[in-house]
């Protein structure tokens, strides 16, 4: 679940330099922070566009920090809560 979009890379070097060279994406598209889940766990994911999948399942949200972020469901599109920048 997207919940946040940096036109460009906006992330420590530290952390871009910590994805292995081969894989590491270029830092002038779109970075998206976004509640993730799998099996095993939630947390959250600062993810670029060119790494971005689609949810297959296309089911509701199980992340416990999704009332943190959103006020709730409006026509099955999540609304985004008002926040305030850090």
């Amino acid at each position: 679940m997207i919940f946040d979009v940096d036109p460009t890379f906006s992330n420590t070097e530290e952390w871009w330099e910590s994805i292995p060279e081969e894989v590491r994406p270029v830092k002038d598209q779109p970075f998206y922070h976004l509640l993730a889940e799998n099996e095993e766990t939630t947390y959250t994911a600062y993810v670029s566009e060119q790494n971005l999948l689609p949810d297959d399942e296309n089911g509701p949200v199980g992340h416990p920090d999704i009332d943190e972020v959103f006020t709730g469901l409006e026509g099955g599109c999540y609304v985004l809560r008002d926040m305030v920048a850090n």
